[in-house]
């Protein structure tokens, strides 16, 4: 829906057909394993630990009677914390081979390994501990009740830390290449997007949050004179709000928190909101906001924090980049006018041929933004046509080949024009104006280019230039039906033009009628 339909009374219609989000949040549990092969001792551990709790979080126990069992059950659970493993089970050396094969070939050095056995002489302590990588070993007459609450306890702490360090190094990982890949140029809102993406990315690795589904948006300042923000990116419920002033859609609640972080110039974590701030060196103020954040700890705020400061530099460099292609854009525009004004019949020529272009690109398999870039400079195919006389340009008759020949150069002279930028958006602009007019057989100007030699910018604007100039009016000549266009375009499928954007054009011949039905001369 447009901002303009918006009704007092209907400020969150965007959102209405969203759907509410869902927190189907596990209560979490220390997974611990009994791998013995005596009922016993699984009835007396459960017993024992029943009502033992660490950090808030209760144990949850599975069993095992073998080795074998023990090893199915770990594959589907990665992240037990502890294993309670009796060394004879199914064979004399089980337990040591099943800890071997953890180590070794599950590649799990999280999980504690605490050996319990009645049978020491089967395998003594001090080389089962260096050889098995073994974190305790416990004769069974040993464990009492308050050493094995001891142990229990000591053996979590070890694998908290464990699981806090080896998050904060995939953590801190993860911000480098996100940042990396940030700091490359593309679009405001892909840019955005990519922001919201990858910091939900990070808010995942904790563990709490993997059954939550995160929603968010982000915004950028649009106005200088006030705090209006408009939305770049969004996710989850507030997926359908790009576009949109914040004000016009948001709740109350919502635009408090952005005010507050605003006003106090910095980010928030408040409750299960997040909001992030940051501000560019020309001033521009960015917001980040993300809901579902109320297990997020110290360590995932200071990743956050970290990510944001990266962010930040990345967004500066991609306005100040923006500023320039929009002053191209803008002067690129200008030059069109200037070209069309030479001309009053050639009307909405250029405009038709960039709007055939960015299609065909996009048939064609080109990406958004090559088809993007190449709707921008289409315009300027004809551009170097400035350098004409106007007793040529405006023959109210079919040019003779003389004065065919004093034309050619307009190719030559626009990339001229824009040869000498390093910025992609004229080097783009110098390929269509100058290989315009190259033919796929070779038998084209100004330099006799063929097949794919011709940049596939010049192809594209090639077949599209023709297409407008045949279906329209010119001082010269009427314009043809659209049968004889197409008959035409067909004919010399394989001579001027690639014969695969032909076949691609032909397979979406109405869209390109539509498109030159829509803006009539």
């Amino acid at each position: 829906m447009e901002l303009s339909e918006n009704q007092p009374g209907e400020k969150k219609s965007v959102l209405d057909q969203a759907q509410p989000e869902k927190t189907a949040i596990k209560k979490k549990t220390w997974k611990i394993i009994i791998a013995d092969d005596e009922s016993e001792v699984h009835s007396v551990t459960r017993m024992v630990l029943g009502d033992y709790v660490f950090e808030g979080r209760a144990l949850e126990f599975l069993s095992a009677y073998s080795a074998r069992e023990t090893m199915t059950l770990l594959e589907k659970h990665p992240d037990t914390a502890i294993i309670l493993l009796d060394v004879v089970m199914e064979t004399d050396d089980a337990g040591l081979k099943l800890a071997q094969w953890i180590r070794q070939d599950l590649q799990n050095t999280f999980v504690r390994i605490v050996l319990r056995t009645g049978q020491p002489g089967k395998a003594p302590e001090k080389r089962v501990i260096i050889d098995y990588d073994i974190n305790e070993y416990k004769e069974k007459t040993e464990l009492t009740v308050q050493k094995l609450f001891t142990t229990i306890t000591s053996a979590l702490r070890s694998y908290r830390d464990l699981r806090i360090i080896e998050k904060s190094r995939i953590g801190l990982e993860q911000i480098i290449k996100s940042s990396a890949h940030l700091f490359e140029h593309q679009p405001l809102k892909n840019f955005a997007k990519g922001v919201l993406t990858q910091l939900i990315s990070i808010l995942k690795l904790d563990e709490n949050s993997v059954y939550l589904q995160l929603s968010g948006f982000s915004a950028i300042n649009d106005k200088s004179d006030g705090e209006e923000f408009i939305i770049l990116a969004a996710t989850g419920i507030y997926e359908n709000a790009v576009d949109h002033y914040v004000s016009d859609i948001f709740p109350d609640d919502v635009i408090s928190y952005l005010q507050q972080a605003v006003r106090e110039e910095r980010s928030l974590f408040i409750d299960d909101i997040y909001v992030g701030y940051f501000v560019t060196r020309s001033k521009k103020k960015n917001l980040l906001y993300l809901k579902c954040c109320g297990h997020l700890g110290k360590l995932d705020q200071d990743l956050i924090k970290i990510f944001s400061n990266n962010v930040a530099a990345a967004f500066e460099n991609l306005l100040l980049n923006s500023e320039i292609v929009d002053t191209h854009k803008e002067m690129l525009m200008t030059l069109g006018e200037v070209v069309e004004s030479r001309s009053i019949e050639v009307g909405k020529h250029a405009y038709r041929v960039s709007l055939f272009c960015h299609l065909l690109a996009l048939k064609a398999g080109l990406s958004q933004e090559e088809a993007d870039l190449l709707r921008m400079v289409a315009p300027m195919h004809d551009v170097g046509k400035v350098a004409i006389p106007d007793a040529i340009l405006l023959k109210p008759a079919r040019l003779t080949p003389e004065e065919f020949e004093l034309v050619k150069p307009h190719t030559t002279i626009g990339n001229e024009l824009f040869k000498c930028s390093k910025r992609s958006i004229m080097n783009a602009a110098a390929i269509v104006a100058h290989q315009h007019h190259e033919r796929w057989d070779g038998n084209g100007y100004p330099r006799g280019l063929k097949g794919e030699d011709i940049h596939i910018y010049g192809r594209v604007t090639s077949l599209a230039d023709v297409f407008d100039s045949l279906s329209h009016a010119r001082i010269y000549k009427e314009k043809w039906p659209m049968d004889q266009v197409v008959a035409f375009i067909t004919k010399e499928r394989g001579l001027r033009f690639d014969p695969r954007l032909v076949d691609i054009f032909m397979e979406n011949l109405d869209e390109f009628i539509k498109i030159n039905e829509q803006y009539p001369d």
